[in-house]
């Protein structure tokens, strides 16, 4: 998976792991992310949509959400 521009997002699996850990990833792999780096989240916790989302708005990152099923949420978010 790219985005628009042709970058490989780094991807973050947090897959299984419940509320709030898939945030705490992100915010894990976003301390150390370079300008403009593209990350590709995977969840399977339906709460992380509101908390994913909301932080991405407050910190003025780039967040497009695509939901694949019931129990699985994709987030793409740029740096």
């Amino acid at each position: 998976m790219t985005d628009a521009l042709g970058r490989v997002p780094i991807e973050i699996n947090s897959m299984g792991k419940p509320c709030p850990m898939p945030l705490l990833m992100l915010k894990r792999a976003l301390k150390t992310a370079e300008t403009n780096q593209v990350f590709l989240l995977k969840s399977s916790d339906p709460h992380s949509e509101i908390d994913i989302t909301r932080y991405c708005a407050i910190n003025h990152l780039s967040c497009q959400l695509t939901q694949l099923s019931a129990t699985e949420f994709h987030y793409l978010i740029e740096s």
